[in-house]
Formats: C-alpha cells, sequence, structure tokens
C-alpha cells in the first residue's frame, strides 16, 4: 500500500486523468468526427491533440514505472483516434492505481531527459513539482484549448472538474 505522500500523488493523477477524460467526452459530444480531431493543433509548430494525451499519460505513467523499479516507457504520440487516447488513459489509471512504493522512494534523484545530449538530475520531490506535475497540466490544458478552438463548449468547472466533490453553496443546510 502506498504511503501518505505517494496516495496523494496518486489522487492528483487519478484525478486529472478523469478530468482530460472528461474533455474528450465533450469533445466526442460535440464534434462529428472526433478521430480527425486528433490531428488538430493550437499552432503549426504544437503537437496535435492526440500527442496531448499521450504526453499527459507520460507524466504519471512515467512516475510509476519509475517508483516501481521499471524503465520508464513513453506511450507514443501518434494517437489518431479516440478509442486510442481513452486506452492510454486507462493503462496510465492502472499503472498509477497500482503504485505500492513508500515515501522514501521521493527522497531518491531522478534524472530527466530534456532531448538529445541534455539531462538534469532532481530529487523526486522537486522532479514531481517543478517538471512532472507542469508538464502534466500543460499537456491537458492544451488538450482543453485545442478542443475549445475546435468549438467544444467547455469551461473552467470541466476543466475543474475534481473540486465538484466539494463544492458547497451558501445558506445550504
Amino acid at each position: 500500500m502506498a504511503t501518505d505522500e505517494i496516495a496523494e500523488l496518486q489522487r492528483v493523477f487519478l484525478s486529472r486523468l478523469d478530468t482530460l477524460s472528461h474533455i474528450l467526452d465533450a469533445g466526442e459530444k460535440h464534434l462529428p468526427d472526433f478521430d480527425a480531431a486528433m490531428q488538430e493543433r493550437l499552432a503549426p509548430d504544437m503537437l496535435p491533440l492526440g500527442a496531448q494525451v499521450a504526453f499527459a499519460c507520460n507524466q504519471p505513467r512515467g512516475l510509476s514505472q519509475w517508483l516501481a523499479g521499471n524503465a520508464v516507457e513513453n506511450l507514443p504520440p501518434e494517437v489518431d483516434s479516440a478509442q486510442l487516447a481513452r486506452s492510454y488513459i486507462r493503462q496510465t489509471r492502472e499503472l498509477v492505481a497500482g503504485i505500492t512504493a513508500g515515501d522514501g522512494k521521493l527522497d531518491e534523484v531522478k534524472r530527466i531527459g530534456l532531448g538529445p545530449g541534455r539531462y538534469c538530475e532532481l530529487p523526486a520531490r522537486q522532479y514531481i513539482s517543478d517538471y512532472l506535475l507542469p508538464n502534466l497540466y500543460f499537456h491537458i490544458t492544451t488538450a482543453y484549448a485545442i478542443l475549445r478552438k475546435l468549438g467544444v463548449p467547455l469551461g473552467k468547472a470541466d476543466y475543474m472538474s475534481f473540486l465538484a466533490p466539494h463544492i458547497k453553496l451558501e445558506g445550504a443546510a
């Protein structure tokens, strides 16, 4: 069983993967050819929606693999269907749910590849806060923005859907 810090990471990762899934649900409801939308981009030099899903999944997926002592194997960014995007999210959820490492693993140093010939080494907690979580949010936000650009009626409440269970109404008993 995961310990406190790891359990909190699992909660965050699972709820953010649920957000990503929710955003894709909205896209599927409103776009007649959602598979074609997987190739849409915000800008010509940015990766398409499908790659944003893969990269969002790669963040918690890679940490899960590293915590288990396994080599990190990223998902390929060539996502051409909603079915493949959903399978990536499902596989990632399974990896995250299966984390059993103790919090002591977070004291270890994590090497991060930053492209050909470049890397950095950070304590795992700093890797999570300074690299992994910003990347996770970047790719989920970019997926959200691509779908907004395509006219999908998404709002901040969709992006922040993980807060829904905590919302209270003023004056409610």
